[in-house]
């Protein structure tokens, strides 16, 4: 199958790639699917950190397409890992969908380089989907006893039933997706902000440029302190 012009940056960029083995499905809810992964010694190369992400080439007849997924509770004495896929009309849903225990399927690893900001901030402030809410978790997971308040949109009602790792000190508000989002933009200019908290926004891409221009302009919230990625348009 061919990979195309992304196949050939990824290939110019020395991008890594790994080929993963289903060993088991789950789904989560009615729209929310988990697969489990043999490695393939990617955790060996790759240490772990929280939203750790890798590009999954999607088999789509003759082409392959490349979907980013981040890493779920990876585990690297066992070199295991699952990943979560919201159920919906694409490549990578329909082959999730499809796949069984023994399947595999090729990833590049690529561009994934998180770090916790040091010192840690007074308060985290995350906005996000079902999209994003596997790396929201793993965020959720590193930052600890740090308080965070996190606001989360859902298309779907099954979704508000997704678990969220969040312990007392995290707030979790869900939100419907209305409008293109216009509930989640509206909240990231209503919130009080100090100037020492530390925002992480993974949304759609007119969401997330919107969010992250109201923390800027609204709030005052240094570029530094901001970290964004579009999840999807």
């Amino acid at each position: 199958m061919g990979r195309g012009f992304e196949g050939l940056m990824l290939k110019a960029w020395r991008a890594e790639d790994y080929r993963l083995t289903v060993t088991s499905t789950e789904y989560v809810t009615d729209k929310y699917l988990r697969l489990g992964f043999s490695a393939g010694g990617l955790l060996a190369d790759h240490p772990i950190h929280p939203t750790q992400w890798v590009r999954l080439w999607i088999p789509d007849g003759e082409k392959e397409h490349q979907r980013g997924y981040t890493l779920v509770d990876p585990d690297p004495a066992d070199d295991t890992f699952s990943i979560e896929f919201a159920v919906h009309h694409g490549p990578a849903s329909v082959w999730a969908q499809n796949a069984t225990a023994g399947d595999e399927i090729d990833v590049s690893v690529l561009g994934s380089d998180f770090e916790l900001p040091d010192p840690l901030p007074s308060e985290f402030l995350i906005f996000g989907d079902t999209a994003s809410l596997p790396a929201i978790n793993s965020l959720l997971d590193a930052i600890g006893d740090v308080p965070a308040r996190v606001w989360l949109e859902w298309q779907y009602e099954s979704d508000t039933m997704l678990p969220v790792r969040n312990r007392p000190q995290h707030q979790v508000t869900w939100l419907q997706r209305i409008d293109d989002g216009r509930l989640l933009r509206e909240q990231a200019h209503e919130i009080d902000c100090s100037q020492d908290a530390y925002a992480w926004v993974a949304c759609d891409g007119h969401t997330t440029r919107t969010i992250v221009k109201a923390l800027g302009t609204t709030h005052g919230l240094p570029k530094t302190s901001i970290k964004s990625r579009a999840y999807w348009k």
